[in-house]
C-alpha cells in the first residue's frame, strides 16, 4: 500500500516540475519575437511566439498606393505569416516540455 502512495507522489512531483517547465517556457516564448512579412518585405508584423501582435510596419512605397484593398491584403498576408510562424515555435518548444503528449492546458 506505501508503494501506491510513493508513486502518487512521484507522479506529483513531476506535474509540478512540469508545471514550473511550462511556466519557464510561456514566459521564454512571450520573449521571443517573430517577424512575418508580405509583398517581398513591404509590410512586416511582428508578434510574440505566443501569438500577441507586437508591432505592424508598412513601407513608404505601399502608403504611396491608391489601391488600399491591396495593402490591407498584404497585412494580412503579413499577420498570417507571423502568426503560423508563433504557432509553430510555440508547438515545437511545448513539446519539448510535455515529451509530445498532446497535454489538456498545455497549449
Amino acid at each position: 500500500m506505501s508503494g501506491s502512495f510513493g508513486d502518487m507522489g512521484n507522479l506529483l512531483k513531476q506535474a509540478q516540475r512540469m508545471q514550473a517547465a511550462m511556466k519557464e517556457a510561456r514566459e521564454e516564448l512571450d520573449e521571443l519575437e517573430l517577424v512575418g512579412s508580405s509583398g517581398g518585405g513591404v509590410v512586416g508584423v511582428t508578434v510574440s511566439a505566443n501569438g500577441d501582435v507586437k508591432s505592424v510596419r508598412i513601407a513608404e512605397e505601399a502608403m504611396k498606393a491608391e489601391d488600399r484593398g491591396l495593402l490591407e491584403d498584404l497585412v494580412l498576408a503579413a499577420a498570417q505569416d507571423a502568426l503560423g510562424q508563433a504557432k509553430r515555435t510555440r508547438e515545437e518548444r511545448l513539446a519539448k516540455v510535455t515529451g509530445g503528449l498532446n497535454l489538456p492546458g498545455f497549449q
